[in-house]
Parts: structure tokens; sequence; C-alpha cells
């Protein structure tokens, strides 16, 4: 695997990329890589955005038709 390194970088830079990968519990080293990876419009596994966002909304959940809505439901459970 091709190695990458950067030199140069601005201090607010790699602290706010230090502050991410903690956020995330990964290492320094992974977040730039998940960040550079975002930026290229790729996911880790190698999808598009697009394809990730095509096969969400393929899986997504549609009520069937008449089926009473979350309010509904909530406001007859509360007048037990």
């Amino acid at each position: 695997m091709p190695v990458l390194y950067l030199e140069d970088v601005p201090n607010e830079v790699y602290d706010r990329l230090r502050q991410l990968a903690g956020v995330h519990n990964r290492s320094l080293e992974a977040e730039a890589v998940n960040l550079l990876q975002q930026g290229l419009g790729a996911t880790p596994a190698g999808r598009t955005q697009a394809e990730v966002l095509a096969e969400l909304r393929r899986r997504s959940f549609t009520p069937p038709p008449g089926t009473p809505e979350s309010v509904e439901l909530l406001r007859e459970d509360r007048g037990r």
C-alpha cells in the first residue's frame, strides 16, 4: 500500500484532525484517509456517495397506504 507523507500542515488543521480522530475513535492516519476518501467522493468500501445514497433509498421503508401516523398512535396510547 502506498505511503503518503505531508509536510507543512497548519497547526489548526492538525489540531482539528486530531480532534476528529478522537471523536471517531480512529488513529490520526485513519481519520486522514477517511477524510480524503470522503473528499474524493468514495466511501471506504470503494462505493461512491451516490451509490450509497441509492442503496439507502432502495432499502428505505415506506408504510403501506392507510397506516396511521405515529402522532395518532401516540395520542391513542396516551389516552389509555
